[in-house]
């Protein structure tokens, strides 16, 4: 637990504007982006999936998460709207995109469809 009360696992990372592009856009492996808020409580119940995820795919794929109020240009460049919005990058390009509190297996097929 971090010191938001947030059980912010080991293998999520934290993206920002600034290492979006190395973390991301440069990733050799697929990484689903989390774009949340603080404030957002639809994200706060998708974070322990999003967390089960990369601990589940670890070393398939990077899972990160980006605040969207203190990282707005990425959020904007991929016009993000609402939140959550789990947006899967393979070979720097979105190859899927979820918006809302969608349940785990939702999230799997996505993301296995991406992986292959």
């Amino acid at each position: 637990m971090n010191a938001k009360g947030d059980a912010m696992a080991e293998n999520v990372k934290e993206f920002t504007d600034d290492n979006f592009t190395d973390e991301v856009i440069n990733s050799d492996l697929p990484v689903l982006v989390d774009f949340w808020a603080v404030w957002c409580m639809p994200c706060r119940m998708v974070a322990p999936v999003v967390a089960e995820i990369a601990t589940e795919y670890d070393g398939k794929l990077k899972v990160g998460k980006l605040d969207v109020d203190g990282n707005p240009g990425v959020a904007q460049k991929y016009g993000i709207r609402s939140i959550p919005s789990l947006l899967i990058f393979k070979n720097g390009e979105v190859a899927q995109m979820l918006v809302g509190a969608v349940p785990k297996p939702q999230i799997t097929a996505k993301v296995d469809a991406v992986i292959g």
